[in-house]
């Protein structure tokens, strides 16, 4: 781990040791009503949602491998244990263990890294779009006063689409002329620093590179229902554990529109997610938007917020340990050999 992270990850650690001493003097937490949430906490569907997170890895191995096919074809299912692998060293280490997956698959496979970070950044870019697409579909047919402050969440929800339809024209103009964009980006970006000129045009080009998995529009058709699937699949958990908590009324009547809400403020948080120091920062956001905007007691929220985090994020961790043990692949030493490759590779352009 870096120094500047180190220190950051202490600075955070202290702030929310500090918060916790003050809310708890403030609003004291009761901890037998916190067990007795996840005591009557229904168990069915928290195990129905934790099925739903399993096979979204096992669709993000027939997506990846699917992105290759072009380059070089590949079981459907032969990069699952890329992709368990990977998403352990980021819940372990931290988003500095985000070229894992990439690295590992460029191994695996003998394919250059820079042609898997790539398909990273594709896969990254479809699951913006997705989310979005989900996130604003859900909101905008939703009944009027389904949600608290409408006005503001549905100005993000326009705001959202706005990004997506840019989103997919850029990636259109890359896709048919990357080389023209990358030069043009180069020299708007150079006249403020020529390194960072040279560094975004590396960007697009290495973008461009990802997009030539996709030839057809079959190919982009394809990717993009993977790609709604398993978002739909995603927010289908986040939905059921939530709805898992009948001891509240608040969380038993959780509607899909409210769960996207939470959702929403999840995956931002965990946008910058630390080693260790993360997982208590996305309990305590998430925590906070199920008090504020929709008035669940916090012995509630938090055990909601808590087992949302251990199944959504938490949950390969076990499965990816074991995996990496019978492949004799160290997480800390992968997380920095990939990151090292990464710096190699941007220091060549």
């Amino acid at each position: 781990m870096k120094k500047n992270q180190l220190i950051l990850g202490l600075v955070v650690l202290a702030a929310l040791v500090a918060l916790g001493v003050y809310a708890q003097h403030q609003h004291p937490f009761h901890w037998r009503a916190f067990v007795d949430q996840l005591a009557l906490a229904d168990w069915r569907k928290i195990a129905f949602a934790l099925g739903c997170i399993y096979l979204c890895y096992v669709i993000r191995s027939v997506r990846w491998a699917l992105l290759l096919r072009h380059n070089k074809k590949v079981p459907l299912l032969s990069l699952l244990g890329t992709q368990v692998i990977g998403f352990t060293a980021v819940a372990l280490i931290g988003r500095v263990a985000d070229p894992v997956r990439p690295y590992l698959v460029a191994k695996k496979t003998g394919l250059p890294l820079s042609n898997q970070i790539a398909v990273y950044i594709v896969e990254r870019l479809f699951d913006l779009a997705s989310m979005a697409m989900i996130f604003c579909s859900v909101i905008l047919l939703a009944p009027s006063g389904a949600l608290p402050h409408p006005e503001v969440i549905k100005r993000l929800c326009y705001g959202a689409l706005a990004m997506t339809v840019l989103g997919a024209f850029f990636l259109v103009a890359v896709r048919l002329s990357g080389e023209m964009v990358a030069a043009f980006l180069e020299g708007i970006f150079g006249m403020a620093s020529k390194k960072l000129g040279q560094a975004v045009g590396h960007k697009i080009r290495a973008f461009r590179a990802g997009l030539d998995t996709m030839r057809t529009f079959t190919d982009v058709a394809i990717v993009c229902a993977l790609s709604l699937a398993m978002w739909g699949l995603i927010s289908l958990a986040y939905l059921e554990i939530t709805t898992a908590f009948t001891a509240s009324p608040q969380l038993a009547q959780m509607t899909p529109a409210k769960c996207m809400v939470l959702m929403a403020s999840s995956l931002a948080v965990s946008g910058f997610q630390l080693p260790v120091i993360g997982w208590f920062t996305q309990i305590g956001v998430v925590e906070e938007a199920m008090r504020n905007f929709f008035g669940v007691a916090p012995e509630a929220a938090t055990a909601c917020a808590a087992t949302l985090l251990l199944v959504g994020f938490l949950a390969i961790v076990p499965i990816g340990l074991i995996w990496a043990h019978f492949e004799n692949v160290s997480l800390r030493k992968i997380a920095a050999e990939s990151e090292h490759a990464e710096e190699e590779l941007e220091a060549k352009v």
